[in-house]
């Protein structure tokens, strides 16, 4: 059997940890990066139920002494890369998927570090010593079951699953702790008197099925048994481009939906342009107050970079959820994404024949005049910086609840 050797670390209630480095007088108390919005919380602020995207009334409620702070932005960034940066000293195949997590792959450099404990407990103490953060590590043999160690380890701990006991240690933990099953999944299956890992492992298939669908039950079903064959992934191309907001709890109209909507294709769309990119599938991502998720889908005729195309089809498919969703009043989350990607450092120009979708249409004479509206925004930015120039109605927009530099941290691959 394989050895135990990929770890997956995870800084521990990042945003909120650096700002108790930062003014020692929030250590130990309940803190909330935010404001509208709780971006992130400290362990403290966690005891009381307090959790990143609730409304800060609601946080308020729930701890009365929640102190809230604005936040660091760009020291996160930098703070995340020296973490991320120290686990690349002990070997090149570390896959990072977030600004405070990666897996990494230590075999074959036993010789040079020791086994893959000794290289978790360096690690540890280094990210302690040089950065001033805790960071939890979870050491095993599929990238799945080191994830789910350290989440078990948290805060601040080193979990190492031999390979004859990761069953055993597998089955007896919460079902929610599975990648891939979220707040919805997990509700149906402790609804189902399905609790743990291990009632999930023995559930028959027709059964789980019923439950959380076809496309994941193939999936839950290996990884309640580790079975996990991916491995790490250095380098990786993105295949996609996304960004997302959590609102806290608005309601679920068009004051609150085209704004936010308009600033989230404005951010991917820059950075495909930056890139030289344009996408073709649209994804947009709704989640209501209860915190179930709806996401609708559209395969355009032509690849797509201008903000306001992206905007106007996003907008279409979140109609589209309220009209099917009715019953629902309040969102707390906006997200869009852009897949199928491929190179676009120009136009390809087209007549114009007066058909219905030519706005939509990036070479069609409407459609160019968006793209190069929006390269005329991208130099500006790019010599006066990003806030020189934007969209009215984000400019103007009177509820900032989420930060843009916080934003532009969280835009990542959906």
């Amino acid at each position: 059997m394989e050895p135990a050797t990929i770890l997956h670390a995870d800084l521990d209630a990042f945003y909120a940890s650096v700002e108790q480095l930062f003014d020692p007088a929030l250590r130990g108390k309940p803190i909330a990066v935010g404001g509208g919005v709780v971006l992130a919380a400290s362990y403290e602020a966690k005891a009381f139920g307090v959790r990143g995207g609730m409304g800060g009334r609601q946080a308020r409620e729930l701890c009365p002494d929640l102190i809230f702070v604005p936040g660091h932005f760009k020291d996160y960034q930098r703070l995340g890369d020296a973490a991320i940066a120290i686990l690349s000293d002990y070997t090149p195949l570390v896959e990072r998927i977030s600004i405070d997590e990666a897996f990494a792959d230590v075999a074959g450099t036993a010789h040079l570090f020791g086994p893959p404990e000794a290289v978790a407990r360096l690690v540890r103490q280094r990210v302690r010593d040089e950065i001033g953060l805790a960071i939890s590590i979870g050491v095993a043999r599929t990238k799945h079951l080191a994830k789910i160690a350290s989440q078990v380890t948290k805060p601040d701990g080193l979990v190492v699953v031999p390979p004859e006991n990761e069953v055993t240690f597998l089955h007896d933990l919460p079902v929610d702790l599975m990648w891939g099953v979220g707040p919805v999944t997990g509700r149906k299956l402790n609804e189902a008197g399905i609790r743990t890992i291990g009632q999930l492992a023995a559930m028959p298939g027709k059964s789980l099925e019923s439950l959380v669908g076809v496309a994941a039950v193939q999936k839950l079903a290996a990884l309640a048994w580790n079975r996990d064959p991916r491995v790490i992934a250095t380098g990786q191309r993105a295949r996609s481009v996304g960004a997302q907001s959590a609102l806290g709890k608005q309601a679920f109209a068009a004051v609150v939906v085209r704004p936010t909507l308009r600033h989230l294709a404005d951010r991917i769309c820059s950075r495909m342009r930056a890139k030289e990119l344009a996408g073709r599938t649209v994804t947009a991502r709704v989640r209501f107050a209860d915190m179930r998720a709806v996401t609708r889908s559209i395969t355009l005729g032509a690849p797509v970079a201008a903000t306001a195309i992206l905007t106007e089809v996003a907008e279409e498919l979140v109609e589209t959820v309220k009209r099917d969703h009715r019953q629902e009043r309040w969102i707390s989350l906006l997200a869009i994404s852009v897949s199928h990607l491929e190179p676009q450092s120009g136009l390809q120009l087209e007549f114009g024949l007066g058909l219905g979708d030519e706005h939509r249409r990036p070479g069609a004479p409407k459609g160019a005049a968006r793209w190069q509206a929006d390269r005329a925004m991208d130099r500006v930015r790019g010599r006066f910086g990003w806030e020189a120039i934007g969209f009215g109605d984000v400019v103007l927009e009177g509820r900032k609840s989420v930060p843009d530099a916080f934003r532009e941290l969280a835009e990542k691959d959906l």
